[in-house]
């Protein structure tokens, strides 16, 4: 009898064990089940992420702005198959040139206009340009020998002027030729071959006493005039003259005589023309001594140019060449 009641709590025993195992596996399964069902859940969902990335790499790539709100949807603009027609060409900026467009269809700037709104002619002139009328006043001056700021040296013909300060222009107005006119219908031509400073203003001429007295009588002192640049049909040859003090390492060197006022005076060196600076005095320098002795290139403010070989080093002496400029 007691034997059997042993066997029976024995075997309550082992069913209570085989229970807790049984809701233990269960709850197991029940873990592993409902794991697998939420993964699958978020591998099914879009990945926010990686969306959102390509959108931003989009939005990068675009040419043009960006959409001005979030809601806003900008689409980019198509990309014609053919080059646009000249006519449908968009408008270029002022002062762009087409980078198509060859050198000889470019428009060139165009020439500033004269005091009187006459078209002025181009060309390498500075301020005394051609086919260009400027007013002025005439006053005269005791003239002497000749010589002047220009450096040319004595002269036996008196039709000569200092231009203004302005118009002087750092030598430039020296050798110009200029039709002088005064109100009661009187002219004279003279030759620039001086400066006259302050007071003597834009447009001013001081005229040789010789060459006033062509206009007005010197008791005058100072009348109106109009003046414009001359190429005039008779003239000698061109000479050149090298500076006091010209060596191979250092020389001035200056043109004389020429129809036509200078732009540019170049020496031949190694590397080719050497464009040289000019003084106010009327010498075109070399301060290195490059290119003295050796081939001149001289140009016009008309752009004709002239080269001068055989032209000995000799500070100081006026050597002749046998050529000239041609007239406008």
């Amino acid at each position: 009898m007691q034997e059997t009641r042993q066997a029976a709590r024995q075997r309550r025993r082992r069913g209570r064990g085989r229970g807790r195992r049984g809701r233990m596996v269960g709850a197991i399964t029940g873990l592993l089940v409902a794991g697998l069902l939420l993964c699958l859940a978020m591998t099914m969902q879009p990945d926010r992420k990686e969306s959102g990335g390509r959108a931003t790499a989009v939005v990068d790539a675009q040419e043009g702005p960006s959409p001005t709100s979030p809601g806003e949807f900008s689409a980019s603009p198509s990309v014609p198959s053919a080059p646009l027609s000249a006519s449908a060409r968009p408008p270029m900026p002022a002062g762009a040139t087409s980078p198509t467009a060859s050198p000889s269809t470019s428009a060139a700037p165009p020439a500033p206009a004269s005091p009187h709104g006459t078209p002025a002619t181009a060309s390498l002139a500075g301020r005394i340009r051609p086919e260009t009328t400027y007013q002025g006043v005439a006053t005269a001056y005791k003239a002497g020998v000749g010589d002047g700021a220009c450096s040319y040296g004595p002269s036996d013909d008196m039709m000569i002027a200092a231009m203004n300060t302005a118009d002087y222009e750092t030598s430039k107005a020296c050798g110009a030729h200029v039709v002088v006119r005064a109100a009661n219908g009187a002219s004279v031509t003279v030759r620039i071959t001086n400066e006259c400073p302050l007071p003597c203003g834009a447009g001013q001429l001081d005229l040789s006493e010789q060459a006033f007295a062509e206009l007005a009588p010197l008791s005058t002192g100072r009348i109106a005039i109009t003046w414009s640049l001359l190429s005039p049909d008779t003239a000698g040859t061109i000479s050149i003259r090298y500076k006091n003090g010209s060596s191979p390492y250092w020389c001035g060197i200056q043109a004389i005589g020429h129809r036509n006022p200078l732009a540019r005076l170049e020496v031949r060196t190694g590397d080719g023309w050497r464009r040289l600076a000019r003084t106010e005095y009327n010498y075109f320098l070399s301060p290195d001594g490059s290119g003295c002795g050796g081939a001149i290139r001289i140009t016009d403010i008309y752009g004709e140019r002239l080269t001068i070989d055989g032209i000995a080093l000799r500070p100081e002496a006026v050597q002749p060449t046998q050529i000239q400029f041609e007239p406008h």
